[in-house]
């Protein structure tokens, strides 16, 4: 019944909002953690992302298990001690933009989401700065934050303080194409 609501939704989401429903089905999140010891370094594009630019909804998910790393134990323990993927297999972005944005027109804008950030099975409120720009009749957003361990749960064993920061710089971006235009991408 979940899975037909969510089918049901995303259906009169498309017919109401036209062309202006925009995806990116190639979200590129990277997550950077400076440490005393070691960088950790992780990405994927294997994020997907929803705008609606009539209403500003904007929506993020990511799958855990996606972020790749340069060295294999770092993922292996990245998926099994922190974020244990298996449990909490997405992290997840549910909000507005705040600004109205007139996508007829090219240009860069500062914008705001305001939302609900969802890692690790944690939900935080989050205003979450970024860039909109528009060229050409593409959209682009990209934005760059932080996420504290502590306040999705994440924990970091002592002994690990120096390896692991407390905090993770994470960078988002997304090219979004119409969905009227071309539902296949």
């Amino acid at each position: 019944m979940k899975y037909i609501s969510i089918i049901l939704f995303v259906v009169l989401t498309i017919n109401q909002a036209g062309q202006d429903l925009y995806t990116c089905k190639n979200v590129k999140v990277t997550l950077f953690s400076g440490a005393l010891i070691e960088d950790i370094k992780a990405e994927t594009s294997a994020g997907i992302s929803v705008y609606n630019a009539l209403t500003g909804e904007l929506d993020f998910s990511v799958g855990i298990s996606t972020f790749q790393f340069e060295k294999a134990f770092m993922q292996q323990h990245f998926n099994s001690d922190y974020m244990e993927s298996d449990k909490y297999p997405r992290a997840i972005f549910k909000g507005k933009i705040q600004e109205h944005v007139d996508i007829t027109k090219d240009g860069t804008y500062t914008v705001n989401a305001g939302g609900e950030l969802t890692v690790h099975g944690v939900t935080q409120k989050r205003t979450i700065q970024g860039s909109l720009t528009v060229k050409n009749g593409v959209i682009y957003m990209a934005s760059e934050f932080m996420v504290k361990c502590a306040d999705h749960h994440i924990d970091i064993p002592q002994i690990l303080f120096y390896h692991i920061a407390e905090s993770i710089k994470i960078k988002v971006s997304a090219t979004y194409n119409s969905y009227k235009n071309n539902p296949s991408k």
